[in-house]
């Protein structure tokens, strides 16, 4: 009897855990349809500012034999400083999320120091930041809190203090890694070269159509103020748009493993069934061998 205790405990203990992972699907489930929300909405502001971008770029590089004489357009060809920024969730039970950024910004740090160059490396999640102080790998920033909530004025300062170091000429180029939302099942890491501005994922050749006119000695300082725009919302979004992925991660980690909590119910149920049976055919078996004792 104590066995079948122990078994009916098992079972309670599984049907618990079960109701909460079924919560916590739920709960992803709707955080998620508002994060992508506002994922979508954000997009539209994004693809905007990009097609400005283009246009004052394209203009600068009309007028300019050489192409864009921009410090924010300026590529080095070889880099002895990257910083990369990755972002990573303030939580776990979410799958392979986490993991998966985290393993690409290991090979982008292996990568950049077989060719030499020296990387900066800045966190933004509790997971990530964790992960490499575990390690014993320094950190030269760490935010925690941010991927949880993405904040436009944090994200802002954030991103501001790392694209000065760029502009002073401390780092030569600027990348940011994060796991991004493809759909409610999908994710994929995004690799964004946030400075300089990447040219190639510009249409700089295109033909023009915009009734804008910018007067050429404004051209810099238009850009300048763009591009600054530019990198503090790609920040911004990037956020969301883990955030987002983080909510579907856990939404499918917590969706398999109420699953496996119903599979490993029924098994316990069918191994409370069999040793409930075996109980009384022992217990059977006592009363008619008693019986038989006493003929």
């Amino acid at each position: 009897m104590a066995n079948l205790k122990e078994i009916k405990r098992k079972i309670g203990s599984v049907k618990n855990t079960q109701k909460t992972t079924n919560a916590m699907k739920l709960v992803s489930s709707a955080k998620l349809k508002r994060t992508e929300e506002l994922a979508k909405r954000s997009r539209v502001y994004a693809g905007k500012l990009t097609e400005l971008i283009e246009e004052i770029a394209q203009k600068m590089k009309q007028s300019n034999a050489d192409g864009i004489d921009n410090v924010y357009f300026k590529d080095v060809e070889n880099p002895k400083k990257v910083d990369i920024i990755f972002i990573t969730a303030d939580k776990g039970l979410c799958g392979g999320f986490n993991s998966q950024t985290i393993k690409r910004t290991n090979q982008l740090i292996v990568d950049y120091k077989a060719q030499g160059v020296k990387v900066c490396l800045r966190a933004v999640g509790r997971k990530g930041v964790d992960f490499f102080k575990f390690n014993g790998m320094e950190l030269d920033d760490a935010i925690i809190g941010l991927s949880a909530s993405p904040d436009f004025e944090k994200a802002s300062e954030f991103i501001s203090s790392v694209a000065a170091s760029y502009v002073n000429g401390d780092t030569d180029k600027i990348i940011l890694v994060h796991n991004g939302y493809v759909n409610m099942i999908t994710q994929e890491i995004r690799e964004d070269q946030l400075l300089p501005v990447d040219t190639s994922k510009l249409k700089l050749d295109s033909v023009t159509t915009s009734e804008l006119e910018v007067e050429p000695d404004d051209d810099d300082t238009l850009l300048d103020a763009l591009v600054k725009r530019y990198i503090e919302y790609t920040m911004y979004y990037s956020l969301i748009d883990s955030l987002a992925a983080e909510h579907s991660a856990r939404m499918q980690a917590m969706d398999a493993a109420t699953n496996n909590a119903r599979d490993m119910v029924k098994a316990l149920q069918v191994k409370y069934n069999k040793a409930r049976q075996e109980s009384i055919t022992t217990e059977l078996i006592e009363i008619i061998s008693g019986m038989e004792s006493m003929k």
